[in-house]
């Protein structure tokens, strides 16, 4: 066969034209992967705000929607009966994932230490909360909710008392 390749110019279209087309594929790729170094934008509260406006209301939606009430009358079930009862959970259980999230920015974090761990365990039960309400499982609803509070109740131990204390989730 009678080709360029085969005549020697394979090294010159490698070097030429393959090389240098395949590095800069490469180095779009990577830049492709770079975050940008400045992201625009402006909180609208503090951390009190955050609590008290976004991630509590939250969180009381999925504590009300898992376990029983039991009186001498009965037992109620608090677990949603209905599609919107359970896309309201899913809602709520995201809002709890992003607000940990907003706690991590910079103005609300406290520190790179325990605040950071303990915001990044409430995007983590947030996210299980929405999967176990997306799957209607009011048992792991529950649980997870057991697993939201010791969340909370670990940053409030911490930096709400004021007392320097250490971190119960670890």
């Amino acid at each position: 066969r009678d080709c360029l390749l085969s005549r020697g110019l394979g090294d010159v279209y490698k070097r030429q034209i393959l090389y240098p087309a395949f590095a800069a594929i490469l180095g779009m790729l990577a830049s492709c992967a770079q975050p940008p170094e400045d992201v625009p934008y402006r909180p609208t509260g503090d951390v009190k705000h955050t609590m008290n406006l976004v991630l509590d209301p939250a969180a009381d939606v999925i504590w009300g929607s898992a376990g029983f009430i039991m009186t001498e009358a009965g037992t109620q079930d608090l677990a949603p009966t209905t599609e919107d009862g359970w896309l309201a959970v899913q809602h709520s259980a995201m809002v709890v994932a992003e607000s940990g999230n907003l706690l991590m920015m910079p103005g609300r974090s406290k520190d790179n230490g325990d605040w950071q761990e303990i915001s990044l365990a409430l995007v983590d039960v947030g996210i299980r909360a929405q999967v176990a309400a997306e799957e209607k499982d009011a048992d792991k609803l529950f649980d997870l909710g057991g697993e939201l509070y010791r969340v909370c109740l670990s940053c409030h131990q911490l930096y709400i008392q004021g007392e320097e204390k250490t971190n119960p989730l670890k």
